[in-house]
């Protein structure tokens, strides 16, 4: 098999040749420090994996939309940790939405959300954008240098982070979002709608979409974050309508728990994803025990991820390594899994994915 062909095969819940692999994309430090600032392609030639390569189109907005949302932002300077603080203010015809927030080496993280007041979130309703169009070229050139050598993927587009509730989190916080569960869930099914109807506008505005994969979802619709009865009330109905407009556009469904994810198997399997990643393991922070699993679901989705990469990768444990992923290979042994580091990974000898790829094609259906 070609290394599309086996993702593919994976993707579709099927056996391929061999156990495919990936990294859950290239953080830009560990390229920069650990491998002389290669891009992804080059990476992935580097350590001798068959590319998964994170591409996204540019979208196209229409002038009206544009000149209703407006964004400006300065940078306050840099604490004494290193990080850039940072203000956005979103310029709208009837008043300014305000995001603070600061960026590191590492990650970007926000201190003051978008949205503080109901009469916040309509301005957001009104005036935030959503594509008419999208420029595919860049992602048509990623999947023709990537060939049958491997895959592309990419997100669905919403404020934040992919996902319904993920995005809403990101305008109000999670912690207040959740109260509003409680408080007035007739507005949360409101703003979750609000978002939805964004989403698939834009899904449907930017035409068919030219990658293999689409990521939805997020780690605030994990387990560790919400309660399986507010997942089904809060999630569940919005990512089955978003699902369903990806896979009109013509791509697969991945649908992204990077925390707990044991008592929500079952209700991923209604949403109409077609795999289920990060499979966070228990060292990792998340509740995945693979082999139940896959015994509970393994037969309706395909699994990415799995392995930890604190211990395998950053702490380079070649013992752990080899035992993980032969383990995690026999957990489901119809296919139907991409093994891959259950989240970002900055640090660890590039030598070390080099046996990984090495032992993951050991394992031979």
């Amino acid at each position: 098999m070609t290394g599309r062909e086996r993702f593919l095969t994976a993707l579709h819940n099927q056996k391929p040749d061999r156990l495919p692999c990936q990294v859950h994309s290239w953080m830009k430090y560990y390229l920069d420090t650990y491998l002389n600032g290669m891009d992804q392609f080059a990476a992935y030639d580097f350590i001798g994996m068959d590319p998964v390569i994170y591409a996204s189109p540019t979208p196209k907005f229409s002038e009206h939309d544009l000149k209703n949302w407006v964004e400006d932002t300065k940078e306050l300077g840099t604490d004494d940790k290193g990080d850039t603080h940072f203000i956005t203010v979103f310029h709208t015809p009837e008043g300014d939405l305000t995001v603070k927030g600061a960026y590191s080496r590492f990650s970007r993280w926000e201190t003051e959300h978008m949205i503080k007041t109901d009469a916040d979130f309509e301005l957001y309703r009104k005036y935030y954008p959503v594509p008419v169009g999208a420029d595919w070229s860049e992602v048509i050139a990623a999947r023709d240098r990537v060939g049958d050598r491997g895959i592309v993927r990419t997100f669905t587009r919403q404020y934040g982070q992919p996902g319904t509730w993920q995005s809403l989190t990101c305008l109000v916080g999670v912690q207040e979002a959740i109260m509003k569960t409680f408080d007035d869930p007739e507005w949360v099914h409101y703003a979750l709608q609000t978002i939805t109807d964004k989403s698939v506008k834009g899904i449907e505005g930017m035409g068919k979409i030219e990658t293999d994969l689409v990521e939805n979802g997020g780690g605030a619709a994990s387990s560790t974050v919400i309660s399986p009865t507010l997942h089904q009330e809060f999630c569940l109905p919005y990512d089955q309508q978003v699902h369903r407009a990806i896979h009109a556009q013509g791509a697969l469904v991945v649908y992204h728990l990077c925390g707990g994810l044991m008592p929500l198997l079952e209700l991923v399997t209604q949403n109409g994803a077609d795999a289920l990643e990060t499979m966070t393991p228990s060292s990792m922070g998340g509740d995945c025990r693979m082999e139940e699993a896959a015994e509970r679901v393994g037969d309706k989705l395909a699994f990415v991820g799995g392995f930890d990469q604190n211990e395998g990768f950053e702490r380079g444990n070649l013992e752990f390594l080899r035992r993980e992923v032969h383990r995690l290979f026999a957990a489901k042994p119809r296919g139907g899994f991409i093994i891959s580091p259950s989240d970002h990974f900055f640090f660890g000898n590039p030598d070390t994915l080099k046996e990984f790829v090495k032992v993951c094609r050991e394992c031979v259906y």
